[in-house]
């Protein structure tokens, strides 16, 4: 059989060679015993070096795909390679019952027109050069050099850094050594349930509410319960006896935007205490905040030490970072970070790094700034068209926070049906009835804002009017 070569540009030589000839061998068209062309004839007829081909054939005869004999030529060797084999189905390898029902998301890279998705923040605010000018500075230094893994909880500047910056903006009570680093916020929540969740454990999460901390919290075991929300946030009168978890997100209740009432907030830490139960506080993007006062986090008015603050970095910065925290009572501490430790030993060095310096030179907090100015003009749009022009065919949850907000529709219509309609149409929008556990309860749709300009706003509200009076 004769065997072919073709080089694509003048870039690594060696390696194109190197490439195609393994993939040769794997996929059988160079078989066991056949011999490759001579290094010379080779070089020859791809016009190169006949030192690239030899460094070729070297990388092969070490990986054990070909080997030489002397003054015979170079053969493929055997080893399994003359034909791919079929993967074992694997019948009697099945996992533990209940990963069966988490479907993993399609991740569409594909961009709407008119982009209304929730949880994506605009990544054309985010200063890039500062970042890159941050981790260039890391790589500099001597911490590159070091042959040692970083601390379980995370890197102690930042760490640092993180607690003073949640103790200005949102009155948390921590300091650096009740900071946990992890790998954004799910992995915060999938650290607590290692160390508070039992089989057969009782969790309660708001319904409808954010999923996939109420997947993780099954996956691990969990009797997971959904308690209904309603204007004033998770109906703690609802909270059955045998729960001892409950996950919420009082600053912005996600996906109806509202924030939990002062009183509703008591309430629920009145419930934690009597009932000596774990609340585990989301406050995913309360950094994004337009009108009224700042609605103080439950860790913040707990007295008895019920309360794990869960932050993220992935709405205020990059959702790629993947950089969150968690702020829990110091009789966790020693728990989570061994959980962090035999989970993953610890989240990027070269990140908590740069964005310890980030937070330490003011640029989070002037990068937040500039966030919440642009936010707050796409959100007062969003608000005041559907206020104006869909009565009758919405009714928007009034919400003064976040990345979204929430429109309900009328009763018996099909949310899910809306928004593929109004995908074909170029607009992106979320259906409301993916978030509810129980799938009962008024449909409605979720539009985020950030990943839509404001020139862009008002064409694809009008595209998804039509969508709705249609």
């Amino acid at each position: 059989m004769e065997f072919h070569v073709s080089l694509v540009g003048r870039d690594d030589l060696a390696g194109q060679i190197y490439r195609q000839v393994k993939a040769a061998v794997l996929d059988g068209r160079l078989r066991t015993g056949e011999a490759l062309p001579p290094t010379r004839e080779l070089a020859r007829r791809l016009s190169v070096s006949r030192n690239t081909v030899g460094a070729a054939y070297d990388r092969l005869t070490a990986e054990g795909f070909v080997a030489g004999r002397t003054g015979s030529g170079t053969y493929v060797q055997p080893g399994g390679f003359d034909r791919a084999p079929e993967p074992a189905a694997g019948q009697d390898i099945q996992p533990v019952p209940g990963w069966e029902r988490i479907r993993v998301p399609r991740m569409d890279r594909s961009t709407p027109d008119f982009d209304f998705r929730a949880g994506i923040p605009d990544v054309r605010l985010f200063p890039h050069a500062a970042w890159r000018r941050l981790l260039a500075h890391w790589f500099r230094t001597s911490g590159v050099d070091s042959p040692m893994y970083g601390d379980p909880a995370g890197h102690s500047g930042l760490r640092a850094a993180l607690a003073r910056h949640v103790g200005v903006s949102r009155a948390v009570r921590a300091t650096a050594d009740d900071v946990v680093v992890t790998n954004g916020a799910q992995q915060a929540f999938d650290l607590v349930g290692r160390v508070l969740i039992e089989p057969g454990t009782c969790v309660a999460v708001e319904d409808p509410g954010y999923p996939p901390p109420r997947q993780l919290f099954r996956a691990l075991g969990a009797k997971v319960v959904g308690v209904p929300v309603d204007a004033e946030g998770i109906q703690v009168d609802q909270i059955p006896d045998s729960v001892r978890i409950v996950y919420v997100t009082p600053s912005h209740q996600f996906p109806l935007g509202m924030p939990m009432s002062l009183l509703r907030r008591t309430a629920l830490l009145e419930w934690a205490e009597r009932t000596g139960s774990v609340i585990v506080e989301d406050d995913y993007d309360s950094e994004f905040r337009f009108s009224g006062r700042p609605i103080e986090p439950l860790q913040s008015l707990d007295r008895a030490g019920r309360v794990i603050y869960v932050g993220s970095m992935s709405k205020v910065l990059l959702p790629v970072l993947r950089i969150g925290f968690l702020i829990a009572p110091r009789s966790l501490r020693t728990a989570l970070q061994a959980a962090k430790y035999v989970a993953d030993l610890h989240a990027s060095m070269p990140l908590q790094a740069a964005l310890a310096e980030f937070i330490e030179e003011g640029l989070l907090a002037r990068h937040i700034r500039r966030a919440r100015t642009e936010y707050a003009q796409r959100h007062e749009l969003i608000s005041t068209t559907l206020r104006r022009d869909f009565t009758g065919l919405v009714e928007p949850i009034r919400a003064t926070a976040g990345l979204h907000l929430a429109a309900l529709l009328p009763e018996g219509t099909d949310d899910e049906s809306i928004a593929e309609r109004a995908r074909d149409t170029g607009v992106g929008v979320l259906a409301l009835r993916p978030y509810r556990k129980a799938k009962r309860g008024r449909p409605g749709l979720v539009l985020g804002y950030g990943g839509i300009a404001v020139p862009d706003i008002a064409e694809g509200l009008r595209r998804l009017h039509s969508c709705l009076a249609g």
